[in-house]
């Protein structure tokens, strides 16, 4: 038997090219993909604008891919940005494509591809904008177009704002039953509360860790959710400020429960309730009602209590809170973009945008394409398999060859027996229809937009080109996968230690305010939590007050569980590929390991010094024990710890 499992087993990198991500079906953003692409190019056929439908109906492919679950208001970012940067691409590479020779035209497509792949490196929306970027400038250097640049640019932009118009008017299952102007963002909130329950029922228990990693993916998400352009910061009206209310007094109760799972000791049954009725307030919009108070026996089940207590006054009054996270600046965004992974990720893109373009144009120089005049189908193809967040370099090169072959089959019969225009438009509707679904597969997304794609330009007036779209993806997995493989100034691996280094800062910015905290003044003694301290617990107060203090350390910890999130993401993508790139990430999963005991450690510390005024000894010794054992790992990803004090 044992023999049999391990002929079962897998490699990483293939297990990884096979798995899919399960779910429901996100019939309203089916909805939307049906009524995006296939419409606006029927438009423009009817109205004689045939090439600018089809850089529309791009655009909103593309928008689609990026049209996830969330909230409303969160898309409009994570729609609208990218396509913005597609815009400019589109501009960029038509200019650049009528008005330059061959080599001049690689030059700058190379730059382009170095600017784009560091700008990826400071997040996902960023990421989709080089995306975006390098999209638009292949198919405007690549695809003769009678309209100039800026007609063209303009058609990208009206293809994804006609997406985000459909985002933000067709209601969606969540705004059906309460508020329109919500869909996502009470759910979101809802699930931070029961993701604080189970974290509860889980104390003392094998299940402890994974549900307080569960309770860090709610608590991200519920971020996201209610950061879009109306749900700002501070929330204008009384609806979106008691939500506001609603996701900070969660923080708190999810502080109190990692403290207990800390500790290890199972609590009650009864002290999931209060949570768990809150949650149910969320969703339905509803006052609490009464709160099972739990047991106040030890300090973190005393800030438990405190918690719920702010809680129920929170859920009442609706006075608004802070987000409680920590913009970045300018500066910051640049040292993403000069660091260690934007210099190797720039220097990879470009090396395989400026390779695939060069190829194109030499065979398009050559007539290898024959009637077909469009090259861009293999440095396009080349951006979306350069793209790690996209999955392990075996796993997008294998997906992507399957992907577009059996799209391209399909396509092949399909062209064979629709009616023209009007049953390519059609199957252009249904495709993008089915990118909602087929984006939990990356070989199911390309075969979707493979067909999408070369039903477009057939309409656009290109012949049939389903050999040779097989042809070029062929070749562009090729020079993804020998460009993947070169060796580069620096240390490979850049991407996973620049996520654990943002992690490590992080985790000690926490850690260097709660031991600031430790040596000042504090209200409330021992086993009898200050009236004062539990009203004032929710909202930031007056410098030097222990309501500023707890304000700027749910920010702190917020951002170290966020941060230590991202790059368990970026090291399992890592630990994906193939052996000769894995083995530069080995030793970052045990770095992450120890900063996220670390950041519950320090958690632990903060619960204890509201309640008695200090850190306990218990406390201090497992505190410098995980610093202890953090030393080695760190230095041998290549990282530096920073020196804190356990004094306070």
């Amino acid at each position: 038997m044992s023999r049999l499992s391990a002929a079962l087993h897998l490699p990483p990198w293939l297990a990884h090219a096979l798995r899919s991500q399960r779910g429901p079906v996100p019939w309203s953003a089916v909805t939307r993909g049906a009524l995006s692409a296939g419409p606006l190019l029927l438009v423009a056929v009817r109205t004689g604008h045939t090439s600018l439908g089809v850089v529309a109906a791009i655009a909103a492919m593309l928008s689609g891919i990026n049209d996830r679950p969330g909230s409303r208001r969160a898309s409009v970012k994570r729609i609208g940005v990218p396509a913005l940067g597609g815009a400019l691409g589109m501009v960029i590479g038509t200019y650049a494509g009528q008005g330059t020779g061959a080599v001049v035209l690689t030059v700058i497509l190379t730059v382009v591809g170095l600017v784009a792949g560091g700008i990826s490196a400071i997040g996902p929306v960023a990421s989709a904008v080089g995306t975006q970027v390098l999209v638009g400038s292949a198919v405007g250097a690549g695809m003769p177009l009678p309209e100039p640049g800026w007609a063209r640019a303009l058609a990208f932009l009206a293809g994804a704002g006609w997406l985000i118009v459909l985002r933000l008017v067709l209601p969606t299952p969540g705004s059906l039953t309460g508020d329109f102007r919500f869909d996502g963002e009470r759910k979101a909130v809802a699930g931070v509360y029961d993701a604080v329950a189970e974290l509860l029922d889980a104390v003392g228990g094998p299940q402890a860790i994974r549900r307080r990693a569960a309770l860090t993916a709610a608590l991200d998400h519920a971020q996201d959710a209610l950061a879009g352009p109306r749900l700002r910061r501070y929330a204008s009206s009384s609806a979106e400020r008691r939500l506001h209310a609603q996701y900070a007094a969660a923080l708190p109760l999810a502080e109190a429960a990692t403290a207990l799972a800390w500790a290890g000791e199972p609590v009650s049954e009864r002290a999931s309730e209060g949570p768990r009725r809150l949650a149910a307030a969320v969703r339905g919009n509803t006052h609490t009602g009464p709160l099972p108070a739990p047991s106040r026996s030890a300090p973190a089940l005393r800030a438990l209590d405190d918690a719920l207590l702010h809680a129920a006054e929170v859920f009442d009054q609706g006075r608004g809170g802070d987000l409680h996270t920590r913009p970045r600046t300018a500066r910051d965004r640049l040292r993403a973009v000069l660091g260690s992974a934007g210099r190797e990720y720039g220097l990879r893109v470009a090396l395989c945008f400026g390779a695939s373009a060069a190829v194109a144009q030499a065979l398009h120089q050559g007539q290898w394409y024959g009637q077909h005049e469009h090259w861009y189908w293999l440095p396009a193809t080349a951006v979306f398999l350069v793209k790690p967040d996209l999955g392990p370099l075996a796993s997008r090169v294998l997906n992507r060859a399957a992907g577009t072959v059996l799209g391209a089959l399909l396509f092949a019969g399909f062209a064979a027996v629709l009616p023209r225009p009007d049953g390519l438009i059609a199957l252009v509707a249904l495709s993008g229809a089915l990118i909602p679904v087929a984006t939990r597969h990356f070989a199911a997304q390309t075969a979707v937009v493979t067909v999408l794609v070369l039903a477009l330009v057939m309409v656009g007036g290109e012949p049939q080109a389903s050999a040779g779209r097989i042809g070029e993806t062929l070749l562009a997995c090729a020079i993804v996968l020998i460009v993947g493989h070169l060796p580069m100034p620096g240390q490979r691996g850049g991407g996973v230690r620049a996520r654990l280094a943002a992690a490590n800062e992080a985790a000690h910015a926490y850690l260097t305010h709660v031991l600031d905290e430790a040596g000042t003044p504090r209200i409330g003694t021992s086993g009898a939590p200050d009236a004062t301290r539990m009203r004032n617990s929710g909202t930031p107060g007056t410098p030097g007050t222990p309501s500023d203090h707890r304000a700027t350390r749910w920010t702190l910890r917020r951002e170290a569980y966020r941060t230590i999130a991202e790059a368990r993401t970026a090291i399992s993508l890592a630990a994906h590929e193939l052996p000769a790139l894995a083995r530069h990430t080995e030793g970052a999963d045990e770095v992450a390991d120890l900063l996220e005991r670390l950041v519950d450690t320090i958690t632990a510390c903060a619960v204890h010094l509201d309640d008695t005024g200090q850190i306990g000894p218990r406390h201090r010794e497992r505190l410098a024990a995980v610093l202890t054992e953090l030393t080695g790992p760190v230095e041998r990803v290549g990282l530096r710890l920073p020196r804190t004090p356990l004094a306070g």
